[in-house]
């Protein structure tokens, strides 16, 4: 007899994304031989103006043989169908299982027609149901290809990160059309000692059609491309890219551009030029992987999601649009014109509009409950904190739970409202307020990062005596710490009312003070209303 059981995903979150054209996400990719621990890292913000950050938990599970699940897209919770179940699954928190499989995505697009509105699986379920089902990276590929092939790819084109302990592989993927079950892709493994990104933009061009090891695709990926009349040269000429997310402005300017914001944080010897990014004809493309100039720590990777363009000519803190207090946000539409002349603002990987992001860390030399951390937060990751979450535990902290809040109800016990209640005070007056804010999150996130030895070793301790004595410290030290971190938040968003009130600022002793606009935002003022609010003598 058949029994229909129903993904989780379905249950907690159905409803919860926007459309898919409303994600632009971010993904930093880094092999072991370019960390500074050996653990391989990959960072990722789900970024959408209507999406509520929560960390999202399915335990181990055993099924029956004839046991179907029911699958719902995940941005929209629409019912697509059902598929088989397997008889086992792993348990998965956030975006990471207990073997220390870890998954991100960035969305696309590409050609519009090459969507399957026919299809069952959406990239949201491909990810989960790879977490379930897969103990390493390239496993977690072949799970995501058979999954299409045999049920059809209901999203437009996405680019994934996968990583295990070991490997780290970049995987893009798009739909073949209504009518054609599967999904073309390619899938490459980073290079040990090398680093990666995408945000929103095919990156995988040229690829090796005979190395197994390190290059993974689909069959029909060339032949789909050469009938649908996207590629006419050899098969050796084939650029995946190309063929099936071709480039226009917005692609370089909102999406490359985060790449190189990376690229050129972790490698500033390579001189990388930002010409391509600001879409100058002929340009060379950004390639797939670098070699950063130093090995980089999880801190470095939590700080590279932390980016505005600070230092480059796409700096978001020094035009006007940043104001008098050097805010680096710019409100939507990202596109608008003045006189019939079309303008951007930029995309940055640090935006206002981020649900939740982490920092997957995964360790080969611990078992997998200890070795893989999931550093998670929620809101904008400039001014997020970054709490050690465990893969194996059995629980997650109220304040992330799923059902502890929603996004349209505000809640003290919400992480997410919580970060978003100071973030949203902070930006009236930035430059100043994100000073006291990142005394506070590094205080945080620099005692988690120096306790990770100390939590570790007690960990396997305990895993030598039993297993499940690790796991539950390991709940019990991650639900802890991030109670923590959500409940000194809200003491520092009280904290940051009294000292900015009413655009003022007390100083170290509680006086009031009355910091002036800087020099330049007066002249603005000036230049624009200086003959009305010009001082003159007056004369009775």
């Amino acid at each position: 007899m058949k029994r229909t059981i129903r993904i989780a995903l379905a249950l907690s979150i159905a409803g919860l994304f926007a459309a898919a054209a409303a994600h632009a996400c971010t993904n930093y990719l880094v092999t072991k031989g370019a960390s500074a621990d050996g653990s391989t890292m990959i960072s990722y913000s789900a970024d959408s103006h209507d999406l509520y950050g929560e960390l999202y938990h399915w335990p181990a599970r055993t099924f029956a043989p004839g046991t179907m699940l029911d699958i719902y897209e995940w941005d929209t919770g629409k019912y697509l169908g059902k598929i088989p179940h397997v008889p086992r699954t792993y348990s998965v928190v956030g975006l990471m299982n207990e073997h220390q499989v870890s998954i991100g995505e960035t969305t696309w697009g590409g050609r519009e027609e090459l969507r399957d509105s026919t299809g069952v699986i959406d990239y949201g379920s491909l990810m989960f149901l790879a977490l379930q089902r897969a103990k390493t990276a390239r496993e977690a590929i072949k799970v995501m290809a058979d999954l299409v092939a045999a049920h059809g790819y209901y999203s437009s084109g996405e680019s994934f990160s996968i990583a295990d302990p070991n490997e780290v592989w970049f995987m893009d993927m798009i739909g073949k059309g209504p009518g054609n079950t599967g999904a073309v892709w390619v899938a490459r493994k980073i290079p040990d000692g090398y680093i990666s990104a995408h945000a929103n933009q095919a990156r995988i061009r040229r690829f090796p059609l005979k190395d197994p090891a390190n290059c993974l695709y689909a069959p029909d990926v060339i032949s789909v491309a050469r009938e649908k009349g996207y590629f006419t040269g050899t098969d050796a000429e084939f650029d995946f890219a190309d063929a099936y997310a071709p480039l226009d402005f917005g692609a370089l300017r909102f999406c490359e551009s985060r790449v190189y914001a990376m690229f050129n944080r972790a490698a500033p010897s390579l001189k990388l030029s930002m010409d391509y990014v600001k879409a100058v004809p002929g340009a060379e493309p950004m390639p797939l992987w670098i070699k950063p100039d130093r090995k980089l720590s999880v801190h470095d990777v939590m700080e590279f999601m932390r980016d505005h363009f600070e230092g480059t000519d796409f700096d978001m803190t020094k035009d006007v649009g940043a104001g008098p207090f050097s805010c680096p946000y710019r409100w939507r539409p990202m596109t608008w014109k003045v006189d019939t002349v079309g303008y951007v603002h930029e995309r940055a990987t640090s935006t206002q509009q981020t649900g939740f992001s982490f920092v997957s860390q995964m360790r080969s030399w611990l078992p997998g409950p200890i070795g893989g951390v999931f550093w998670f937060g929620v809101d904008d990751t400039y001014s997020t904190v970054y709490n050690p979450i465990y893969c194996g535990i059995t629980r997650v902290p109220e304040a992330f739970a799923v059902g502890t809040g929603d996004f349209h109800h505000f809640t003290w016990k919400s992480g997410f409202w919580v970060f978003n209640w100071v973030a949203n005070y902070a930006y009236s007056r930035y430059v100043d307020m994100i000073r006291d804010i990142q005394v506070v999150q590094r205080d945080l996130e620099g005692g988690f990062l120096a306790a990770q030895p100390r939590i570790d070793e007690a960990a396997v301790a305990l895993y030598k005596q039993s297993p499940g004595l690790a796991i539950d410290y390991l709940t019990e030290y991650s639900c802890t710490t991030a109670q923590n971190t959500v409940a000194r938040w809200r003491t520092l968003g009280e904290e940051l009312l009294v000292k900015y009130m009413d655009g003022n600022v007390k100083n170290e002793l509680g006086k009031v003070t009355h910091p002036k606009y800087p020099d330049w935002w007066y002249r603005k003022i000036v230049e624009d209303a200086g003959e009305r609010l010009k001082q003159h003598e007056y004369k009775k």
